[in-house]
C-alpha cells in the first residue's frame, strides 16, 4: 500500500484541511489550520509530497519522525502544523482501513464522554449575560471568555472591578468559566487580576502572561490557588518539556493541529501526566481538528475539558459543522461530546462541499488592537 496523493484545501473560514488517498482509493483527512497563516503552511505540503509520495501510509510513526526530522529545522507553528494535518490524516486513513476508530487503535477508551466548553463574548456585563444564557440554552454547562480589553501595563483599579463584574455576570447562569488573559495582561496588572479574581472560583485563567515568560509566571502563582492553563503557543513536546517542569502549569492546553497532531499530543499528554498537569486542548478550529481531540480524549486518563467553535461564523456563513454531513458526532448533549464509534476520526466530510469552498479560499488575518495611545496591543 502507498500514498498515491495528498491534497490541501483553504477553506472558509480560515481553515486548511488536508486529504491523504491510498492504494485501493482509501482516503483519510486531517487538519492543519494554523489562523492567519494558512499559505505558509500550505506551501510545507510540497516538501511533504516529495518526502511522502509512495511512501507506506500505515507507518504513521516514521512518516511522523520524518517529517518532523528530516528537513533538519524543526519546529515552530508552520512547519508543525502541516505535520499535524498530515498525521491526522494518516490517522483517519488507518483508522477506515482497519474499522475503527482512532482511539481503539491507541489503546481503547478511559471514559465514555468528554466536558466540552465553547467561547462566550461581550463587552459589558449584560452582554456577556445574555451570551452566557444562549450557551446554556445549547446544553452547555461550560465557557470560557477573555478577561479584558487590551490592557496596558497600568491601569486604574476600576478596570479590575469591569472584569469581575463581567465574570460574575457569566456565572450568574449557573457557568462554570474560564478566563483567557489571551498574553495581553502585561505582569503589574495580571498580579493584581489574579489576587482579585481568586474569590470567584473560576476553573481556570488562561495564558495569565505569555508562556515564554515562566519566571512571571511562577510569581502569578504564588498569589492564587486558580489552576493556571496555557500551552496553545507551543508546538512540540521539547517546547512542553520547560512548560511542565517548572511547576507553573496545572492544565496544558496542546492544540492538535499545531502541535504535531495526534502523536504528539499524546506523548505530550503523556509527559504532563508524571506531573499531574491536566489536558484540555485548544481547539477553536474546524470539524477534524475537533474529531481529533475526541480521538485523544478517549485514551488519555488526564484531559479534563475539549474546547469546542460550535455556533462562531466568523461573518462567513461556515461554521465547525458546515463540511461534515453526520453533524451530531460533534454536536454537544449535556454539554458533553459523546466519543466517536465510526472509523477513523468518526466525521465524514462532504468532500464536494471542501472542493467547492476551495475554490473561494480565505485570507483570514488576525486584527490588530492598539491602546489609547497609539502602541501595539496584544491580540
Amino acid at each position: 500500500m502507498k500514498i498515491e496523493r495528498i491534497e490541501t484545501f483553504v477553506v472558509p473560514p480560515r481553515w486548511l484541511f488536508v486529504r491523504i488517498e491510498a492504494t485501493g482509493g482509501i482516503v483519510g483527512w486531517g487538519e492543519a489550520s494554523l489562523e492567519g497563516f494558512a499559505e505558509p503552511v500550505d506551501a510545507v505540503f510540497e516538501a511533504l509530497r516529495d518526502r511522502f509520495i509512495g511512501a507506506d501510509p500505515r507507518a504513521i510513526e516514521d512518516i511522523w519522525q520524518i517529517g518532523y526530522r528530516a528537513g533538519f529545522y524543526r519546529g515552530g507553528p508552520v512547519l508543525m502544523s502541516a505535520l499535524s494535518g498530515l498525521d491526522q490524516a494518516l490517522w483517519d486513513l488507518n483508522g477506515k482501513l482497519n474499522g475503527l476508530p482512532v482511539w481503539r487503535m491507541l489503546g481503547g477508551k478511559v471514559r465514555d464522554r468528554v466536558r466540552a466548553y465553547a467561547w462566550i463574548g461581550g463587552d459589558r456585563p449584560d452582554e456577556i449575560g445574555e451570551a452566557a444564557a444562549a450557551r446554556r440554552a445549547q446544553g452547555f454547562s461550560a465557557v470560557k471568555m477573555n478577561a479584558t480589553a487590551e490592557l496596558g501595563r497600568l491601569e486604574a483599579p476600576r478596570v479590575l472591578d469591569e472584569v469581575v463584574e463581567r465574570v460574575r455576570a457569566a456565572q450568574a447562569q449557573g457557568l462554570d468559566v474560564g478566563l483567557d488573559f489571551h498574553g495581553r495582561v502585561h505582569r503589574p496588572m495580571a498580579k493584581q487580576l489574579a489576587r482579585r479574581l481568586e474569590p470567584l472560583g473560576l476553573l481556570f485563567i488562561e495564558e495569565p502572561l505569555l508562556s515564554e515568560n515562566l519566571e512571571g509566571l511562577a510569581q502569578i502563582g504564588q498569589l492564587t490557588s486558580t489552576p493556571i492553563a496555557l500551552g496553545e503557543r507551543l508546538y512540540s513536546r521539547w517546547d512542553f518539556k520547560r512548560v511542565l517542569t517548572s511547576g507553573v502549569v496545572d492544565i496544558i492546553q496542546p492544540d492538535l493541529s499545531h502541535a504535531g497532531g495526534i502523536s504528539e499530543v499524546r506523548r505530550i499528554a503523556a509527559m504532563a501526566e508524571a506531573y499531574d498537569i491536566a489536558v484540555a486542548p485548544h481547539c477553536p478550529l474546524g470539524p477534524l481538528a475537533l474529531a481529533s481531540c475526541l480521538q485523544l480524549a478517549a485514551c488519555t486518563p488526564n484531559l479534563v475539558l475539549q474546547e469546542m467553535s460550535i455556533g462562531i461564523h466568523y461573518n462567513v456563513g461556515a461554521d465547525l459543522l458546515t463540511y461534515i454531513t453526520n453533524k451530531d458526532a460533534l454536536s454537544p448533549v449535556d454539554g458533553h461530546l459523546a466519543l466517536p464509534e465510526e472509523p477513523g476520526l468518526g466525521v465524514t466530510i462532504d468532500e464536494a462541499a471542501v472542493r467547492a469552498a476551495a475554490k473561494e479560499g480565505h485570507r483570514w488575518r488576525n486584527p490588530v488592537w492598539r491602546h489609547a495611545d497609539g502602541g501595539f496591543a496584544e491580540w
